[in-house]
């Protein structure tokens, strides 16, 4: 039961501090639908059981001591960042009637977006390896961590779909749209931050 409530407590944790998942949903629910937002959501939650997943095999172990195998996480993950920021820095204004969303995305494009976001995080990784190698004890029951890497995955998938949920609600948004561009820059410059933070930062 402890064990339990450490998990439940560092996962709500991790999962609230603002980053990278935060950003995209916030801006696909925003600018794009609700729908497209929810189902961001639920990519992360499938890059976080990728993170449980080669935690569990031990692989997780090797690339918290591999510090060339963490690298090339962390760089990847930043140039996918900032890829995807540069892109919205460049978003041009929209014509006044053309307050609907700009550039629809497909279920399985929304999907990917949000799991690729998630997956190629370091911070998820060292998050899901410290967790299971720190407070999970060896002993546990596989079925117990199978059980834990769920509960974090649903935890995920919980939080940003209702983060979703709220910014793509009332009538707020549709007055944003109208300043589509603007709210494009401002989430693509967090995203190059949080690239560059995640290209610079020490391990």
């Amino acid at each position: 039961m402890t064990e339990l409530i450490a998990v439940i407590t560092i996962t709500l944790i991790a999962v609230i501090s603002p980053g990278p998942d935060f950003a995209m949903v916030s801006r696909n629910s925003l600018m794009l639908s609700r729908r497209v937002g929810v189902l961001t959501a639920l990519g992360i939650g499938l890059g976080v059981l990728v993170h449980v997943g080669y935690t569990m095999l031990g692989v997780g172990l090797l690339i918290r001591q591999s510090r060339w195998m963490f690298d090339t996480i962390k760089l990847l993950g930043a140039a996918y960042l900032i890829y995807l920021g540069v892109r919205m820095l460049l978003a041009r204004p929209r014509q006044a009637q053309g307050v609907a969303p700009a550039v629809a995305l497909s279920d399985m494009a929304a999907l990917r977006t949000g799991f690729l976001t998630n997956v190629l995080n370091p911070k998820t990784t060292i998050f899901i390896v410290s967790l299971f190698m720190q407070v999970v004890q060896p002993q546990t029951p596989v079925a117990i961590q199978l059980g834990y890497g769920a509960l974090i995955s649903l935890a995920h998938v919980a939080w940003f779909g209702l983060v979703a949920l709220c910014f793509s609600a009332g009538t707020v948004r549709g007055r944003l749209l109208a300043v589509s561009h603007w709210i494009d820059r401002l989430f693509g410059g967090l995203l190059v931050g949080f690239g560059l933070l995640l290209a610079r930062g020490q391990r």
